[in-house]
């Protein structure tokens, strides 16, 4: 399965899919010391973020989601990338910061509702945002006619 989007943040990462229901505010819906969704009335608490390919509709609250996203950057519990249906210019500013701070790379993909919905939670995946191109590629498909390395 190849998804198609908009990059929001360029970079590359893998990492196992995990698609959440219902968009989720970092600050205060995550332990920041293990990554762990806590909010008790999130369908997925308990889930971690660390290391994964966050993929939903969305994020909620407050502006300090950005902080939070930057302190999970730091402590190298932070999700490898984010995939969502709109720009968020909270999120967006806690990766740039994460980067720019820690030289930790947080690539944000832009996709289509009915892309976001058919994701495979729990399946690897790498994702892949540039300037103009940008792809989640699940493993066995080609990324053939894009111009881009295949990632391992």
């Amino acid at each position: 399965m190849l998804i198609r989007g908009r990059a929001l943040i360029e970079g590359m990462a893998s990492g196992a899919v995990l698609r959440l229901t219902e968009p989720l505010s970092l600050w205060g819906g995550v332990d920041l010391s293990t990554s762990r969704i806590v909010d008790a009335s999130h369908p997925q608490q308990g889930a971690t973020l660390a290391g994964r390919l966050l993929a939903m509709p969305g994020s909620r609250g407050s502006s300090s989601s950005s902080s939070a996203l930057v302190e999970l950057a730091r402590s190298k519990r932070a999700p490898a990338g984010i995939v969502t249906t709109r720009g968020d210019p909270i999120l967006t500013i806690g990766a740039l910061v994460a980067e720019d701070l820690y030289g930790a790379a947080i690539p944000i993909l832009i996709v289509a509702d009915e892309d976001l919905a058919i994701l495979p939670d729990g399946a690897s995946a790498h994702l892949w945002c540039e300037a103009g191109q940008a792809v989640l590629n699940f493993p066995g498909d080609a990324l053939l006619g894009f111009g881009m390395p295949h990632l391992p």
